[in-house]
């Protein structure tokens, strides 16, 4: 079956695209949400909405039901897709903020080296000569940043992960390299402790919001942020120092 344009010159199929749209939505609503608690509190969720309801449209408009794909799947990739193609073009990191992240790094990196171990919030907060709650207010401060600025610079959209080809068109160099890649943040995340490993599972993997794993580990969901942005930061270190020169900030 081709793919369904819909025009003007055909009243019934124009039709028909509307009621599929509007059939839909609730399923944008669903996804809108869903990601919307995942993200800082800058992010509307009238702007997520929109940008999954203009991945709908593309969903509806290109649809082939000769790939065996059911709409609503399709919809479903083309909603997520076109809602985090949105967020990519916001800048939740501000220079100051990576700024402050990378002297969290730095005093990650700088304590475990002394340490000869996996440090905590203490030694970290001591190494940057902050208290406990200062360097917790100082998580706080940064949360929302994520793993993809240890191989990019402020101005640099290079992404080893992102960018490196899959499937049959990547080539065994860019192969290798991505697996290599995997295997450094694998490790480090083997490395990393228990909790703040067990936050970033939950909240990755599981795609569960700050408030659903505290609930589950029965902690406050504050504590919750605080450990999800050390476990980054922990594993951005990591990969700064086991990937030497892959975007440097």
């Amino acid at each position: 079956m081709a793919h369904r344009y819909y025009t003007a010159e055909a009243p019934d199929v124009a039709d028909e695209r509307e009621r599929l749209i509007l059939e839909h939505l609730p399923q944008v609503w669903l996804i809108a949400r869903r990601i919307h608690a995942r993200v800082p509190e800058c992010v509307t969720l009238d702007d997520l909405t929109s940008a999954g309801t203009i991945g709908l449209i593309a969903a509806i408009d290109h649809f082939n039901a000769g790939h065996n794909v059911k709409l609503k799947t399709y919809a479903e990739y083309k909603i997520r897709g076109a809602i985090l193609d949105s967020l990519r073009d916001l800048d939740w990191a501000s220079r100051q903020k990576r700024r402050k992240a990378r002297q969290v790094e730095a005093a990650v990196a700088a304590a475990e080296q002394k340490l000869h171990r996996a440090s905590g919030e203490e030694e970290i907060a001591a190494e940057m000569g902050l208290t406990l709650d200062e360097y917790h207010t100082l998580l706080l401060e940064i949360q929302g940043l994520d793993l993809s600025p240890v191989w990019k610079g402020e101005d640099d959209e290079r992404d080893p992960i992102k960018n490196a080809p899959g499937g049959e068109e990547c080539c065994p160099a860019r192969q290798m390299e991505r697996e290599a890649l995997e295997q450094v943040l694998a490790e480090g995340i083997r490395h990393i402790p228990e909790n703040e490993r067990l936050v970033l599972s939950l909240y990755y993997m599981e795609e569960m919001t700050l408030r659903e794993i505290g609930r589950i580990l029965n902690l406050h969901e504050s504590r919750i942020s605080h450990l999800k942005s050390q476990g980054i930061l922990r594993l951005r270190a990591h990969m700064r120092k086991m990937w030497p020169g892959r975007g440097e900030v």
